[in-house]
Order: C-alpha cells, then structure tokens, then sequence
C-alpha cells in the first residue's frame, strides 16, 4: 500500500531528477536568480522592499546572504521563505559562512583570524577605476552563525526554509592545516545536509586556484579530498575567470558537481566585477555546457552593485540577450 509520506518522496526525487538533467540549447531551462549580496546595502536597508523590486525586475529565485540585520535579513527562514514566495520567487539557496566570522581590514591584508564574510568584496580599497564600495558597520550586527561552530543549525533552518541547498560562501583556505579542517566541516556538513533532504556546495572566489603548500590548489584539494556526493560546487564564473580558469573545462573534469553558478562577470582587467554582458565571461558558451556541469540554479552577482536595481535589471536584459 502506497502511503502519502510514499508518495510525496517518490514525488520529490522524481522532481530532482528532472532538474539534475535540464535540457538546455543557448538558453536556461530555469528562471533566472539572483544573489542577494548583489544588492546588500538595499537588502538592510529595506528587505521586503528591496525584494519587491527584485521580483519586478523580473527575476524568480533566489539565493540569500549574510546580513547585518542577522538572520535572514532579519526575519527567520519561515519568514523569509513567506516573504519571497509571496512575491512570486522561491528562495533556492542560502550562504553561510565556513569559520567564525572577521571583518575584513580596512586597509589591505587578510582578515584576522578566520574567514570574511560570505560573499564579502576582496579586502582594501577597490581597485582604480572602480566604483566605490559601500560603507559596512559590523559592529553593531548580531553574532553570524558558521558552518565549523554550527552546521546542524544552518542545516536545520535551511530545511525549515524549505531550501535546496545550503552553500558554504567563503573558508580559509591559505594553508594546507586550513584547507583540511575546512575539508572536515565540508564533509560532515554534507552528510546533514543529505539527512535533511537538502543538498550542500562550496562557493570560490579565485584564491581557490592559487597553489599552497605542496603545489596543489586548495580547489584541487576540496573536490579530491571530499565525497562528489555531498559537497557539490557552486562556481564562481567571474572569479573563476579572474583566475585564469576555463570553466568549461573544469565542468569536465568534474560532470555533474556543479549544480549552481553565480553568473558574474568581470571587465578585461580582471579586477572590476561588472553587470553580466558587459564583461569578458563567455556566457553563451558556458551555458551551452550546462548539461555536463549538472547545472540546476544559476544566480546573477555582481558584488555590491553601485547601481542596485538599474544594476540588475541590466544585467537581466543581457543575459536574456546573451541567452536568446
């Protein structure tokens, strides 16, 4: 005898099959997301208007960051999840960060102690010619859960949000003692993760490609050293660029570990992120190997947009360009 709780599971895996394998040409199968960090002043600002005028942009899914109101933006993940859906979208992901939160120097230099925020900007000043980045206060934002101190609790709250993965937006990765404990949190994040249903990723920014001790990257060292199916990867198209990557090829290398992206791009110079279209990533050519990647969600970024909703409206129309 088939029972409801039979059939919502059967239900449920047939629904992630089909999107393990979407069908793509030049375009997406799936609507177009964004993350939340693209527009992080807005987002404390004024969260649910912010989110309005994200949804009447034309975007429909949605992946969170961290925020200075703490939380989700200040609401719990039941609230935020009612937020978003009642505007239309579904909230997909969900950045947490992997160590102990440490606000970045002003000046340049790594962040004492432990990792930056997730989905925070490179430390220093911006460079030449690029717009400047918005004033952040941490000292007066409530403490940040992370994944080494709290996974079950980020995992727990992402299954009350009704997520489909949690993503791990940022970890130290300089040394090899670093990479290997963020290698057991990664592991055993994974391993709640799937006990909740929910799948988890690892997000990189371009010091992901820099060799460390012993000549091997931290990114080689990750996706070597954890199991493909419980840390999946959430490339970074624009920071993969930067560091000199093709994603193409590391599609290939790895088919089917990369169930999002975050659809960036970044100008000739490689160090000013700018709205998708008017950079150098080949988007066109990137999708078209959406089938080998496993691609399931993709989010446009770009890192504190100065222009905030003309910024990713922008970046909407020439991605639908771009994708036609």
């Amino acid at each position: 005898m088939t029972t409801r709780r039979d059939f919502l599971r059967t239900a449920g895996a047939l629904t992630l099959g089909s999107l393990a394998l979407p069908t793509f040409a030049n375009a997406p199968a799936r609507p177009i997301g964004i993350q939340l960090f693209t527009l992080f002043g807005p987002m404390n600002e004024d969260p649910k208007g912010t989110l309005a005028k994200v949804a009447g942009a034309g975007y429909k899914e949605i992946e969170s960051a961290f925020s200075l109101r703490g939380g989700y933006y200040g609401y719990t993940a039941t609230e935020f999840k009612k937020i978003v859906s009642d505007l239309g979208m579904h909230w997909r992901a969900h950045h947490a960060g992997g160590a102990p939160f440490r606000p970045r120097p002003a000046a340049g230099g790594p962040p004492p102690g432990g990792a930056a925020p997730a989905g925070s900007p490179p430390a220093g000043p911006p460079p030449a010619g690029a717009p400047a980045r918005p004033a952040m206060d941490f000292s007066k934002m409530p403490p940040m859960l992370n994944l080494r101190d709290n996974y079950q609790q980020l995992v727990d709250q992402a299954a009350e949000g009704g997520l489909t993965y949690l993503v791990c937006a940022s970890t130290p990765v300089a040394t090899l003692d670093e990479i290997n404990k963020s290698i057991e949190v990664f592991q055993k994040t994974g391993e709640a993760c799937k006990k909740a249903g929910i799948g988890f990723a690892y997000h990189n920014h371009s010091t992901e490609f820099d060799a460390v001790d012993g000549g091997k990257t931290p990114y080689e060292l990750i996706l070597s050293q954890t199991d493909k199916e419980l840390v999946k990867m959430e490339l970074d198209l624009a920071w993969a660029t930067k560091a000199g990557k093709d994603p193409v090829a590391l599609f290939n290398e790895q088919p089917g570990r990369f169930p999002l992206w975050h659809v960036k791009d970044i100008k000739a110079d490689k160090n000013s992120i700018t709205e998708v279209g008017n950079g150098i990533v080949d988007f066109k050519r990137i999708f078209a190997a959406a089938k080998v990647a496993g691609m399931q969600y993709f989010f446009v970024e770009q890192d504190m947009a100065p222009g905030g909703i003309e910024s990713i409206t922008t970046s909407l129309t020439n991605l639908r360009r771009i994708l036609a």
